[in-house]
């Protein structure tokens, strides 16, 4: 009898060992299937060594323009503190930064089939004299491209024949611009239109952004090319 139970016991001891083995054996094959599987998935998923940079448009229009068009992005000033901005295919053409923006308005030139910057000018409507203003747009040539934006006060100086000459250019809203009013405008020599792209705020106690003035202006759009 203990004999028998001592080789049941050895038996037993031998079946436990070869299960033991058998669960060893499947948990290290099972590890490295998954150790393989993982390999195999980190070597086909690419890594982006870099994240994508976010499509950035000229002047920072929120959408490009069509062909045969000139982007362009411009603001009004900030009350008398921050002077105005004016962008047209990429180019920053007037700005505080540069230094070439004053009180009243600010006025550059574009050519119309080149989108070429012609000149730059500001003139103080506030403590100026309209008279420059006046000769300056009366000298401005068919096919044009005429950006305005107000930065203070662009309105107490300017008197009927100033307001008819740039109404001329496209302006809707020009014979009611008045004082500390916010203004900016695209518009061109020879247009047979009133022109799109303009905006213009009320100086207004009720409404003003600032003290005594109204908030700033911004506006971006596409100029069609002159093809003449």
């Amino acid at each position: 009898m203990m004999l028998r139970a001592g080789g049941i016991l050895k038996l037993a001891a031998l079946i436990f060992a070869f299960l033991l083995a058998v669960f060893l054996a499947f948990q290290l094959l099972e590890i490295n299937t998954d150790f393989k599987l993982g390999s195999m998935m980190s070597r086909s998923v690419p890594v982006n060594e870099a994240p994508t940079k976010p499509v950035r448009y000229k002047c920072g229009l929120s959408k490009p323009c069509p062909h045969g068009h000139f982007a362009f992005k411009m603001a009004s000033g900030a009350a008398s503190v921050v002077g105005p901005k004016i962008c047209l295919e990429d180019k920053l053409l007037m700005s505080s930064v540069k230094n070439n923006v004053g009180r009243g308005i600010n006025i550059a030139l574009v050519n119309g089939k080149s989108g070429e910057l012609i000149k730059t000018d500001f003139f103080d409507m506030w403590a100026g004299d309209v008279a420059p203003f006046i000769k300056f747009l009366k000298e401005i040539e068919d096919g044009t491209v005429v950006m305005m934006a107000s930065y203070d006060d662009p309105s107490t100086k300017l008197n009927d024949e100033a307001r008819k000459l740039i109404a001329d250019l496209g302006s809707s809203v020009i014979s009611n611009l008045g004082f500390r009013d916010n203004w900016i405008f695209v518009g061109g020599k020879g247009i047979k239109t009133k022109s799109p792209f303009e905006q213009h705020i009320k100086n207004s106690a009720d409404t003003n952004k600032f003290e005594g003035w109204p908030e700033v202006l911004e506006m971006e759009g596409c100029v069609p090319q002159r093809q003449e």
